[in-house]
Parts: structure tokens; C-alpha cells; sequence
């Protein structure tokens, strides 16, 4: 499986590496992406820690990560597809961009990019993705990816005490490709 993906719209996906630790750790100091992690990364050696995981998880067939860069390499995200089920050919698929980088289209360009990746490199057929139903931005991200709304899964998450709603998106390897991107 290609473990770089160029895009047409300039984008590259590649998988991340020791030397994006700093712009792991500056990532995760934004507000919106503490809780983006099960453990916090808020130093070089949590970032070196994260980018060893993510590598881990990629040799294990669990999980693909990619970190989401622009032609000159900077650091602007990552889209991710884990976990992987082969029984089902199934994956999640989950994304997140820098503060500097949102609003751009961005996240919809790198997720429609992973898909394609997972139908044609790693040979799923269905992925999914949900967010929070108070998250408009990510589902316009999913939808622009050509991932379809199938449902809502109740009080599935919980942050700060709040229970919140969950949106849930598919696609699957026969569905057009989006016009939109």
C-alpha cells in the first residue's frame, strides 16, 4: 500500500514523521484539539510518543495515519482510517486540521483523498465517520468527502460532563465520487 498520497488540489498525504514532532505539539496546544487525544500532548517527547503510536498502529494493519501537508511540506492535519476490520473490509475514517489551516477545505480534500486510498489500496469497502451533531463544519466536511448521513447515534459522546449526540456518515466503495471537490 502507497504510504503517500498526491492529490490534484496540491495536497499531500504522507505518513508522519519524527521530525513533525513540533508540529504535532502545536497542534494539539489549540483549544479545539485537546480532546483529541487519550493522552495529552503537550511537550516534544508526547508528540514523539503520538508519531511512534500512529507508526505502530500502521505495521499492526489497525490504523493508517496520515499527516496532511502542502506541497511545501507544512504541516496542516491528518486524516486517519482506523480501525480497520478485514473480516468486514470496513474502516472509520477521522480528521482534523490545524488552526491556521480550517476553513480552507482542507479536511473534505484529505478525507475524499483517504478514501479513495482505503478503497483502492487497502481494499475496504465501507468506511464511516461521525461528529458531533454541534459540529456543522465537520459534517460539511463529510459530506463534501461524498460520505452520505445514515443516522444519529444518542448521547454517544461526553465532554466536560455534557453528553452529546453523534451524526453518522458512510461511504462505500460503489458510491459516485463527489462532484465537489
Amino acid at each position: 500500500m502507497r504510504d503517500r498520497v498526491d492529490t490534484s488540489s496540491g495536497l499531500v498525504l504522507r505518513r508522519w514523521k519524527a521530525e513533525d514532532a513540533q508540529a504535532v505539539m502545536t497542534a494539539f496546544a489549540d483549544p479545539l484539539m485537546r480532546g483529541q487525544s487519550i493522552e495529552p500532548v503537550d511537550s516534544v517527547q508526547a508528540a514523539e510518543r503520538w508519531i511512534t503510536a500512529r507508526a505502530e498502529h500502521w505495521a499492526a494493519d489497525y490504523a493508517y495515519s496520515f499527516a496532511v501537508v502542502d506541497g511545501g511540506g507544512l504541516v496542516l492535519g491528518q486524516v486517519r482510517l482506523g480501525p480497520v476490520d478485514r473480516r468486514h473490509a470496513t474502516g472509520w475514517v477521522s480528521y482534523w486540521t490545524t488552526a491556521t489551516a480550517r476553513g480552507q477545505g482542507i479536511a473534505s480534500r484529505a478525507c475524499h483523498a483517504v478514501a479513495r486510498w482505503a478503497f483502492d489500496d487497502a481494499e475496504l469497502f465501507r468506511l464511516e465517520l461521525g461528529h458531533r451533531v454541534n459540529n456543522p463544519a465537520s459534517c460539511g466536511v463529510a459530506r463534501a468527502a461524498g460520505f452520505a448521513v445514515e443516522g444519529q447515534q444518542r448521547q454517544k459522546l461526553e465532554y466536560d460532563g455534557v453528553r452529546v449526540d453523534v451524526e453518522l456518515h458512510a461511504r462505500l466503495a460503489t458510491d459516485p465520487e463527489p462532484a465537489s471537490l
